[in-house]
């Protein structure tokens, strides 16, 4: 057996020249989903360009900035944690200043600083592209004080900022809008995101040029409400539309839309990912619920004969294709009846991924006023039941994939052992689903390799290189 990672030449980055030579470190700290991710990047890229210098070693950062989540209660718990534990560099490390960005800083804004009295800033989602002055501005000896930046509508970058990428350097994340129009009762997104604003057609494929050059092979669309993407700039089908121009990109490989609502999903559409083969046969559907109370309750469009039909639809015009939903259980007024329909539904239709997240109130949602809420110890049993159906379902489709060969992406070593390389096919996306372990074979970062499989698991396979 032979694995062998070739290690690329470290890729260029053109930056614009500092204007300052001030070399502040800064330690930052991403939570959160993968918009936040790219907040994140353009955040570094706006402080390398301006001079900071960017530190692994925490003790070592003058500036540390925690980028927060506010999505669910475990998450913001997580966010409150970071702080905290950053805090402590105040005294173990060279830290001065310690701020908290991102979606729970734009949603809780004062009360975060009356909270943490550790926080020096606070900066809200519509302040990311000024990080590099604020930052300053709270290191200055004379102005010391703690404050918050917070603006609307939330920021919303373009193909020229900077930015410095986390993760492979062969695959991209995207964002192609912010904020949501739309009016879940169990969702904040709208009151940390605000609405929707998409970005234009010319500014994300011009960065899909930049990105492809640097050596990106897949890139990943993502926003709150990818399906609707256009809207608001009057754009007809405009996830239609913008894919038809990113499919003229040279050498991307994979293009993968993220966050399909369930409607507006139109046939022009999904003919599209069918007959365009850089667009990955992978569909990122949420349904949350399966019957048409629980769809009601949630103010969610559509009922469930309508997901059935669209699902029905996908499936019968996108041959091969993945599908990822994901549920919510626990939400208010759930009964038995209601969740037993649900994981029937999930038995039925044999989906490829599915997560399930436990429903939690959130301030200033209309779920947080509905009535018959159920104990976290019934949601937690009802989570894990519907994972075990999904668990049984995801393991027969992996045991029917053995023997088959299929194109792989290489991301690199395995994160389980340097005697095996990982990467994934068309229907994986990025840290979110399993990977392909390669046993046998030698490849780089970001090459293409035919992989026959051997074995599978729960949500991974293993397999070794063949020759074309």
């Amino acid at each position: 057996m032979t694995v062998r990672l070739i290690k690329p030449d470290s890729p260029s980055r053109k930056r614009s020249s500092p204007v300052s030579d001030r070399k502040t470190t800064i330690g930052f700290v991403n939570l959160g989903c993968s918009k936040n991710q790219v907040d994140s990047e353009i955040m570094l890229g706006t402080l390398v360009q301006d001079g900071f210098e960017l530190t692994a070693d925490p003790k070592k950062a003058e500036v540390v900035i925690v980028n927060t989540c506010g999505f669910i209660e475990e998450a913001k718990q997580e966010s409150i944690d970071t702080i905290l534990e950053q805090s402590k560099l105040k005294t173990s490390g060279r830290c001065r200043v310690l701020i908290a960005a991102g979606c729970l800083a734009q949603r809780y804004q004062g009360d975060l600083l009356k909270e943490l009295p550790e926080l020096d800033g606070v900066v809200g989602t519509g302040e990311f592209g000024r990080i590099a002055e604020i930052c300053r501005d709270l290191l200055a000896p004379r102005k010391r004080h703690r404050r918050l930046w917070l603006s609307k509508p939330p920021y919303l970058y373009d193909e020229l900022a900077p930015r410095l990428r986390l993760g492979t350097a062969h695959s991209a994340y995207v964002k192609i809008a912010e904020g949501c129009n739309r009016n879940c009762a169990f969702c904040a997104i709208p009151l940390m995101r605000g609405k929707q604003r998409s970005r234009p057609v010319e500014s994300i494929v011009a960065e899909a040029h930049r990105l492809a050059s640097e050596g990106v092979k897949e890139i990943n669309l993502i926003s709150q409400d990818t399906v609707n993407y256009g809207v608001d700039l009057g754009i007809r089908h405009g996830l239609a539309a913008l894919l038809r121009e990113l499919v003229k990109v040279k050498d991307l490989v994979w293009i993968r839309p993220f966050y399909l609502y369930p409607q507006q999903v139109t046939d022009e559409l999904l003919d599209l990912y069918a007959g365009e083969e850089r667009i990955a046969n992978y569909i990122d559907m949420p349904l949350q619920h399966i019957t048409d109370r629980m769809l009601n309750r949630m103010h969610r469009l559509g009922d469930r004969a309508a997901i059935e039909r669209l699902v029905e639809r996908i499936r019968r015009r996108i041959p091969g294709v993945t599908f990822r939903t994901a549920f919510i259980v626990g939400f208010p007024g759930e009964t038995e009846a209601d969740f037993e329909a649900l994981k029937h539904y999930v038995e039925r239709a044999e989906f490829d991924r599915v997560a399930a997240f436990l429903y939690s109130d959130e301030e200033d949602t209309p779920a947080v006023s509905l009535d018959d809420k159920i104990e976290r110890a019934i949601m937690e049993e009802r989570r894990n039941e519907l994972l075990a159906i999904q668990e049984s379902i995801a393991a027969a489709k992996g045991r029917e994939q053995i023997g088959t060969v299929m194109e792989v992406l290489v991301d690199g070593p395995s994160e389980e052992t340097e005697h095996l390389l990982q990467g994934r096919h068309q229907g994986l996306a990025p840290e979110i689903d399993g990977v392909v372990y390669i046993n046998d074979g030698i490849a780089a970062p970001g090459d293409r390799v035919k992989v026959e499989i051997s074995d599978s698991g729960v949500y991974d396979l293993v397999g070794h290189v063949v020759d074309d």
